[in-house]
């Protein structure tokens, strides 16, 4: 399989999601549409006017992810706001990755710290929208299985009709807990350890943003 960053445009005066409930609606929109897709994601995260994620999966299943993920979200949008073509025009950006160079590797962590870069958290690990807390857990998130809500339940607060596996587990927050689905095992094993993982984002282009810009924020003593 191949393996590709994809990253939305920024949007300039524009953003995705206006409270928390736009970002559960599409952490579960992620989800239903990776499964109707059969797109294997690795990691993402959802920031306020962009995108990331890392997909196991041919390009043009790539780019159908991104656009299938940007019609669906820009639905419930419009029928919560009344905004009509959120995303139009908005453009993707889709980078092969390897494992043979280790581009792997960084762009998950790139993807990881895109929230400690933005001055969202200290540590991906406290951003619940995405991948930040998915890996190398002593202890799995609580969550109930998908199985246990009915049917018309599961569409409600998926906003889709699409049937996902019962197994799937549903957070507090009421979304689809990434590391459900998200092929959790095989990213460990990309890193090895995670004294390796934490390495690659300590040392992301993101992390090194994160610290520039400190550095300019401390006090001349």
């Amino acid at each position: 399989m191949k393996y590709y960053l994809v990253t939305t445009e920024h949007l300039e005066d524009k953003v995705w999601f206006r409270d928390s409930d736009d970002f559960v609606v599409a952490m579960n929109l992620v989800a239903v549409v990776a499964f109707t897709l059969k797109v294997s994601v690795l990691a993402f995260i959802l920031m306020s006017n962009h995108v990331h994620f890392v997909l196991e999966c041919e390009k043009w299943m790539a780019e159908m992810f991104i656009n299938e993920l940007k019609k669906q979200y820009s639905r419930y949008f419009r029928l919560k706001y009344g905004v009509k073509e959120l995303l139009r025009g908005n453009k993707n950006d889709i980078q092969e990755l390897s494992l043979e160079d280790e581009s792997l590797e960084r762009a998950i962590a790139y993807v990881q710290m895109n929230c400690v870069a933005a001055n969202i958290c200290a540590e991906p690990f406290s951003y619940p929208w995405g991948t930040g807390g998915a890996f190398f857990k002593a202890y799995p998130h609580e969550g109930k299985s998908l199985c246990c809500f009915s049917g018309r339940h599961q569409a409600r607060f998926l906003h889709s009709k699409v049937k996902l596996p019962g197994n799937l587990r549903v957070g507090k927050d009421g979304y689809i807990l990434p590391e459900s689905y998200v092929k959790v095992k095989f990213v460990e094993s990309v890193f090895r350890t995670p004294k390796r993982y934490n390495y690659f984002l300590m040392n992301s282009s993101k992390a090194k943003k994160k610290a520039e810009f400190s550095r300019f924020l401390d006090p001349i003593v």
